[in-house]
């Protein structure tokens, strides 16, 4: 049987399917990922069940300070350094911040690439059985003699370092949320225990007082303020239960776990320690995690002022083919250039300027509005810590030997209601006010040492949609 050979035009034809099949293998396919709200709500409540994560975690992170936690065991509880390894590997705004630079670092790998090649090309065939298959093969590519692609990779460059920052303030100040928090749940905790102990000494004054009443010893006026007092503290104790309820949620909300961990959190007032600096002014613009992502900001708005610079500069476009018309061939050559006269990108340089100027200023002023903050938190630190101690050293010694005596005198079957009373609820008052005024001091002290940074600049590196990992810095 003889073999069929191929027309002209059939060959043609098959050439720009093969050809056309080569082009498209390096093309990517699309792969469908279904959102699974029930599984991640399953996740949620299995969290720190399996610590072996977390303890991986832990070998990458690098927490300088006493807290830091050597390693990560659920048993006893959780402590409020394993809340910190808890809140960055598990909270929600860092995960979304983490995911931020993992697109922009993919912008920056991809960055000034090549324009992909055109190819181009035209077939006619004439009706008729003599006439000559016609065709034309066009090829261009875009030579970027303007520099704009280097650029491209430069700005790329600068706005993944920006949002690099952008981790790196989001994780410093999710660690001075979480000591906040844990500081005001730890102190609403005291207090409840505080005024539980106190219901329990008026309920045991209230019995005595009860015995003395019907000795005759006390009358019903003065006994009855005792019940008064008593019922008023019972609804003061609800109160507090259910600011506890509410601290616990934001505790947890922080620390990226479900209520049903409330249970194993260890309440502990948490450490500070600001380190003596000799010069403030410079470790602000050293090590200050807010302004650094401004610095990188501004170097984003430098570049992208530079790369629309570049734009106005024309690439070429080169491009040459070959074809047949009536049985002639022919090479085809073409060169394309544009002449930046009247468009030029003006509009492009002006906004990119422009947005520079606005960087510098938020740059500028966020630096004065951290420099006046640092002060006043210094301040604020310094007050505070000379009333706790005056606290401490006077007046709540004062009101427990006062105390002391009322029981005494209490015992021997003499009882002055109206000085028991108010030495129970000062007390109670001093007590919650020193209380208050730890909180204050923690506030005050983290605010410092958030503004004052990390002592080495951290530098994370998003390992994925949970980790980090942080090159230096101390417990904030």
């Amino acid at each position: 049987m003889p073999c069929s050979v191929l027309a002209p035009s059939h060959r043609w034809r098959l050439a720009i399917s093969i050809l056309t099949g080569w082009l498209l293998s390096g093309c990517q396919s699309y792969e469908p990922s279904p959102l699974d709200i029930e599984g991640f709500g399953v996740s949620l409540n299995d969290r720190v069940v399996d610590v072996e994560p977390l303890t991986a975690f832990i070998d990458r992170l690098d927490i300088d300070g006493a807290e830091a936690p050597v390693q990560f065991d659920l048993s006893d509880g959780i402590s409020y350094a394993e809340g910190e390894v808890l809140a960055l590997f598990y909270n929600a705004d860092l995960r979304l911040a983490r995911l931020e630079a993992g697109v922009a670092m993919a912008t920056r790998d991809t960055a000034g690439l090549w324009e992909d090649p055109v190819f181009g090309f035209d077939g006619a065939e004439i009706v008729s059985p003599a006439a000559p298959f016609e065709f034309g093969l066009m090829g261009s590519l875009t030579i970027p003699i303007s520099g704009r692609l280097e650029v491209e990779k430069d700005r790329a460059a600068a706005a993944y370092e920006a949002q690099l920052r952008s981790l790196v303030n989001a994780e410093w100040q999710t660690r001075s949320n979480l000591r906040r928090a844990w500081a005001r749940w730890t102190a609403i905790d005291a207090q409840s225990l505080l005024l539980a102990d106190m219901i329990l000494d008026l309920e045991r004054i209230a019995q005595t007082a009860r015995h003395l009443e019907i000795a005759g010893e006390l009358n019903r006026v003065e006994r009855r303020l005792l019940d008064i007092e008593l019922a008023d503290r019972r609804i003061q104790a609800t109160e507090i239960e259910l600011e506890l309820i509410e601290a616990e949620a934001l505790l947890m909300d922080i620390l990226g776990l479900s209520l049903d961990n409330a249970d194993l959190l260890i309440p502990a007032f948490p450490n500070v320690a600001i380190p003596h600096i000799e010069d403030l002014t410079l470790r602000l613009i050293e090590s200050n995690t807010e302004l650094a992502v401004h610095f990188a900001s501004y170097r984003t708005a430098e570049e992208t002022l530079r790369l629309e610079v570049k734009k106005q500069f024309p690439d070429i476009v080169i491009g040459s083919g070959y074809g047949t018309e009536f049985n002639d061939h022919r090479v085809m050559f073409g060169l394309s250039i544009p002449i930046p006269i009247l468009n030029a990108n003006r509009a492009g340089i002006a906004e990119a300027r422009a947005r520079r100027e606005v960087a510098r200023a938020e740059a500028e002023t966020t630096f004065a509005r951290l420099f006046r903050s640092l002060h006043a938190a210094q301040t604020a630190l310094q007050v505070n810590q000379e009333q706790r101690d005056r606290y401490e050293t006077l007046i709540v010694p004062l009101l427990n030997e006062q105390a002391n005596d009322i029981d005494r005198i209490a015992a021997l079957g003499e009882l002055d209601v109206f000085v028991l009373l108010q030495t129970i609820t000062r007390t109670l008052a001093a007590k919650q006010q020193l209380i208050e005024l730890r909180i204050d001091e923690i506030d005050a002290a983290t605010t410092l040492s958030t503004i004052l940074g990390p002592d080495m600049p951290a530098n994370p590196t998003p390992v994925d949609s949970h980790t980090s990992v942080i090159d230096g810095g101390d417990t904030p």
